[in-house]
């Protein structure tokens, strides 16, 4: 299978805003809207859509915030398939790409990602890809993990 991330554009804006996460999953994630919204009041996400075989199955955000911790800290943020593709092993897949993609662009160091301790699909495929808590939460309530 072909994977690719892409840029959020004028081209993709559209298709990338229907993107819809299962109904038990609306609690855990933002819409792609709301994700699009905050991206432009903080300018360091970077949103993405998340491609397979060309076709858009997905949507993530990632970005270095300087002023977070001594040396600042690499986030991906808002990581989500949407409803019809999920159950492939996308997530995975993507998390994995998404790792080696942010490592390219901001060099080999700790990334973070927060999550609901609830949404437990998503705290196993992070703990599969090695990041565990930390004693601290993010401004929603979400807890942080890392990955060293």
């Amino acid at each position: 299978m072909n994977l690719e991330i892409h840029d959020v554009t004028a081209t993709n804006y559209r298709e990338i805003l229907g993107l819809k996460v299962a109904q038990s999953q609306k609690d855990y994630i933002e819409t792609p809207y709301e994700c699009l919204e905050d991206s432009l009041e903080w300018q360091e996400f970077k949103p993405v859509g998340l491609y397979a075989n060309e076709e858009l199955v997905g949507f993530a955000m990632y970005g270095f915030f300087k002023g977070e911790g001594p040396q600042g800290r690499l986030w991906i943020d808002r990581l989500l398939i949407d409803e019809q593709f999920q159950g492939r092993g996308l997530g995975t897949d993507f998390m994995k790409k998404l790792i080696e993609t942010v490592i390219q662009e901001y060099g080999e160091q700790p990334i973070f990602l927060s999550v609901y301790p609830e949404n437990e699909g998503a705290v196993r495929l992070y703990e599969k890809l090695g990041f565990k808590f930390i004693e601290e939460r993010d401004v929603n309530g979400e807890h942080i993990m890392v990955r060293p």
